[in-house]
């Protein structure tokens, strides 16, 4: 049968199978639109999201439209005669096949005879391509189209278009949330008298549980099963609710722990590159509730991180609404030189962009050195996106890519529909032809061959070291005052030397021992040289006779079960599994917190001597607090380079000049007597990565495994929350909801809750690790007799809003200026002077009926795309965040759940007002949502006189309606049930 829903037409079945591959997206809508001359000035004035209506039900939008826009009654009629076809319906091509028939139809570019589109970035034509496809002057409006063929003139403009992703993708940390939120929707359309099952996710969304595996048990070969057995005592609620999710929601696929990384999985195996949906074809493109989600760029497929909010809208077919971004044209050149690998390469990249600022743009890289680059190395840049800002770092499909595709296992028919697909509506490079100039935003370039070994650390990912450096920035760090390169440790401390027994064996610990050594991420994980490299490394020393000392923790978490199999293929799992790298699960592990504890004697010895311990890892964020509670000092490096680091045990040497060891002849060994080359690793891969390895792993994963399948779940739509969980709780955010929106609100004489300095992370607000025994969350735990040993961790309790909203910057290591120096998770509550958990003086001030504000500097927000991020502050009574910037997600996030975002003016700061948090703050915003405007300036007051000008960061119309609303989500539901 088929259901309307505006101006989307699907096609339902019934519900697919856990692992069917059955794809939905959303296709066109063929009926007419008759009045192509109404005033534009009327559509502009609805937010986006409002145009989302069937134009046989227009009346029931009129309170809705007036409150937005009074006095445009005399439209109405007019929306009563309007249909939604596509315009472009004559653009709508056939596509043959080489020996007959045809792959399917496809929106023409070509077919605009538009000569601007010819000097489009291919990451503008996918955002071109898909409004398009969806226009129906109603969600998505010819002048939408006409904004982005315009690019090179209306980027510099900030101006907004509709985007609508053709797939949706989420992690278990965000997917949990997402999925009690959907819940949660349903009892709350179902409490307001509407239908229930209009909350079912409209597009594709896949969903890996990937988050919750824990390096508790290391160095055994019975590592893997041990992890997973703990995973599922700890995770069995929250598993059982997500496969209760797979069933209850149309639509949705999900896949079992023990499969491998999101992104990873993603790359070899979701990820379509094209899409062809009964007969009509158009590029893959995704948003995800996990920053990385940008690895999929390397791939071709036009993907980045959202919120949580966010990605649910776009499963119910909401077109996101964004800035049309401006994109750098980053040009490659030359090769990397040999032993040079491409992690060095992405922190390289990272540090050249981040100095470049690209917050809210697209990169997109070309240039004859893409030849040189893998696909996997490509992924590898891809990934990082987050850490050097770019909303994209996109790499356009290419013979490369094709390549890639049949070595995961695609079928030759799929890859050669890709292909013809993509040359024929101008979206594939083939360097083989002399290329068309393309405009870009700005200019970089880069020759590979000026690459040199490096790292970064030890607490932002952006620090780039060169390896040749690093001893001297070590102890620059020792000496530097506490900051983002400094320890302030005392010159008479820093040759301190920790001595201990660890298990009967003599043991010692200086300032930069290495306790953690993991290659993990699918940053590095994906990318079989660097995977294979490590391993030849290990090799190398185990023939020299070199052993990791065993108080260092080492790990080893692949990605995906492919990695596995290569390294068996390849003989060196046995050299990795003798230096302690046993495989100890298949997740992201160490890269996200979940390193697991250090054996007791090292903990012990870091604790009582205050060292500063290190932790090496190939991931991808190294924020303090994240990677372990007791490493400060944390360094992003290869594979390789982590296998080396765990060999020297300490980040305190010159590799150049300093031996790694002593080997078994009584000699030095130095690390480039175990470096292999380029060609040695190149033949590796080629001798040891196999088609038929894909393929085998992803059919395996599509049947689960036996402690998945043996959850039992019930058949219900609607979800049955028990009170007494401690990890699935129905959160309030739909307490009391009415039909009527709730209106704007300003902030009168509000506390100040905290005040930060720059970079406050997602880390920092809402963590992912450990639950401190002390802690708001501990207490909430103990008291319904969850014993400490089962804590879990934040991440695993995401479902939970009590323990959340107590975890609510709740890192151990954040720096709160009411403190004066202290460092911890603590504020002043200001009219007391009491020093109070964050949680508890939140709790204070609003049983007291009080607002409260943050005030913070620049890059608030960056790290992971969490939406707890500002959950967490919603539930604790935050109205507003006041700060220098914001990272891009994360203040999307604010807005979704109606926290005021506001920016200082350019050379303000809260320093240079003599701004102290302990003023009251009036932020002067207007009552009436119809005059607010998006980036106006507002007044704010202090009730010591003090007065300035912010702007207000609510950057779209539809970000507007969100905040009318009351946030994304009650948005949603009302224009739902409008409908």
């Amino acid at each position: 049968m088929y259901i309307t829903t505006s101006s989307l037409l699907l096609r339902t079945t019934t519900k697919p199978k856990l692992f069917s591959r059955t794809f939905f997206a959303s296709p066109l809508s063929l009926t007419s639109y008759s009045s192509r001359n109404t005033s534009r000035s009327f559509f502009s004035s609805i937010p986006r999201f409002n145009r989302r209506f069937h134009y046989t039900s227009y009346r029931s939008l009129r309170p809705h439209i007036s409150a937005v826009t009074p006095g445009i009654e005399r439209f109405h009629r007019t929306i009563a005669t309007m249909s939604n076809e596509n315009p472009f319906k004559g653009n709508l091509t056939s596509l043959p096949k080489p020996g007959g028939g045809e792959f399917g139809k496809f929106y023409s570019l070509p077919s605009l005879n538009d000569p601007r589109i010819e000097k489009l970035p291919y990451s503008i034509r996918i955002l071109l391509e898909s409004a398009i496809r969806n226009c129906d002057n109603f969600q998505v409006t010819k002048e939408d189209v006409e904004k982005i063929i315009d690019w090179e003139n209306t980027s510099t403009k900030q101006v907004e278009i509709p985007f609508k992703p053709a797939r949706v993708l989420l992690q278990d940390f965000t997917g949990v949330p997402a999925v009690v939120d959907l819940a949660c929707m349903r009892d709350a359309m179902n409490k307001l008298g509407s239908d229930s099952n209009k909350i079912n996710p409209l597009v594709p969304v896949d969903l890996v549980v990937d988050h919750s595996v824990q390096v508790d048990v290391a160095r055994s070969e019975n590592a893997v099963q041990a992890n997973m057995e703990l995973e599922f005592q700890r995770n069995k609620e929250r598993f059982a609710f997500l496969k209760w999710g797979s069933t209850a929601f149309r639509n949705m696929l999900v896949v079992p722990p023990g499969s491998g990384i999101v992104h990873q999985v993603n790359l070899e195996y979701l990820g379509r590159v094209v899409f062809n949906n009964e007969g009509l074809l158009y590029p893959d493109s995704v948003v995800g509730t996990d920053s990385h989600t940008t690895m999929i760029d390397g791939l071709g497929v036009a993907g980045w991180g959202v919120g949580g909010i966010e990605a649910e809208a776009a499963m119910l077919g909401q077109p996101m609404s964004m800035v049309l971004p401006g994109v750098v044209g980053f040009k490659l050149s030359g090769k990397l030189r040999n032993g040079v690998t491409a992690t060095d390469l992405v922190l390289t990249v990272t540090q050249i962009l981040r100095k470049h600022g690209v917050v809210g743009k697209f990169v997109e890289f070309y240039g004859d050195g893409m030849s040189k680059l893998s696909l996997a190395d490509r992924a590898t840049i891809a990934n990082m996106s987050p850490e050097y800002g770019a909303t994209m770092g996109f790499f356009p499909v290419d013979h490369v890519t094709l390549q890639y595709l049949k070595l995961t296992g695609r079928s030759d028919e799929t890859v050669a529909m890709i292909e013809s697909y993509l040359r024929a509506n101008k979206l594939f490079v083939d360097y083989n032809e002399p290329q068309q100039d393309r405009v870009y935003s700005s200019y970089l370039e880069l020759n590979l061959s000026e690459v040199e070994p490096c790292i970064s650390g030890p607490k932002r990912p952006h620090d780039r070291v060169p390896l040749k450096e690093m001893k001297a920035d070590w102890h620059a760090c020792l000496d530097n005052k506490v900051g983002f390169k400094g320890f302030a440790i005392p010159k008479e401390a820093q040759e301190k030397v920790a001595k201990f027994d660890f298990h009967g064996q003599p043991a010692e610990l200086k300032h930069g021992s290495v306790v953690i050594a993991a290659i993990t991420s699918c940053t590095n994980t994906s990318n079989p040289s660097v995977m294979l490299g490590a391993g030849l490394v290990a090799k190398k020393a185990h023939e020299l006779g070199l052993r990791i000392k065993p108080w260092v923790k080492t790990s080893l978490a692949p990605g995906s079960g492919v990695v596995t199999k290569y390294l068996l293929q390849s003989g060196l799992q046995k050299y990795l599994n003798e230096q302690g790298f046993h495989i100890v699960g298949f997740g992201c592990t160490t890269c996200i917190g979940n390193s697991g504890d250090l054996d007791e004697s090292v903990a012990s010895a870091i604790s009582e001597n205050d060292i500063v311990a290190a932790a090496v890892l190939s991931g991808n964020r190294n924020f303090e607090g994240r990677v372990h509670p007791l490493t400060r000092a944390n360094y992003l490096a290869s594979p390789p380079l982590v296998v080396a680091y765990a060999l020297a045990g300490t980040v305190d040497i010159d590799f150049e000049k300093e031996p790694i060891g002593t080997g078994k002849d009584g000699k030095n060994v130095f690390l480039r007597d175990i470096w292999p080359s380029t060609e040695e690793i190149a033949e590796t891969v080629q001798s040891s990565v196999l088609p038929e390895m894909f393929r085998s792993t992803y059919e395996a994963i599509t049947k689960g495994n036996p402690m998945w399948n043996q959850l039992q779940v019930p058949a219900n739509t609607l979800y049955s929350w028990d009170s007494n969980s401690t990890y699935i709780h129905e959160p309030p955010y739909f307490k009391n909801m009415t039909m009527d929106p709730p209106g704007p609100h300003g902030v009168k004489d509000a506390y100040c809750l905290l005040n930060f300095g720059d970079s406050i992370t997602t880390d920092h607000i809402s963590p992912a690790g450990s639950i401190n025994k002390d802690s708001p969350a501990a207490k909430y735990l103990l008291e319904r007799g969850v014993e400490r040993k089962d804590f879990n961790s934040y991440g695993s309790r995401r479902g939970n809003d009590e323990v959340m909203a107590r975890g609510t910057f709740a890192n151990i290591r954040l720096v709160n200026k009411l403190l004066n120096g202290e460092v911890g998770p603590k504020t002043v509550h200001i009219p007391t002077g009491d020093k109070l958990y964050v949680f508890d003086a939140a709790m204070r001030y609003m049983t007291s009926g009080q607002d409260t504000i943050v005030l913070a500097g620049a890059e608030y927000g960056s790290g992971s795309s969490r939406d707890w991020a500002a959950k967490g502050p919603m539930l604790l009574g935050v109205k507003a965040v006041i700060a220098k910037s914001f990272e891009r997600i994360h203040r999307s996030n604010l807005v979704g759940m109606g926290i005021i975002p506001l920016c200082y003016k350019s050379g303000e700061d809260a320093d240079t007002l003599g701004l102290t948090g302990h003023e009251r703050y009036t932020i002067d915003l207007p009552s009436k949502i119809s005059e607010i405007r998006p980036g106006q300036d507002v007044k704010v007051t202090t009730d010591n006189g003090k007065s300035f000008t912010c702007i207000v960061r609510f950057d779209t119309e539809v970000e507007l309606a969100y905040f009318n609303h009351g946030g994304i989500l009650p948005y949603v539901i009302r224009n739902l049930i409008k409908q």
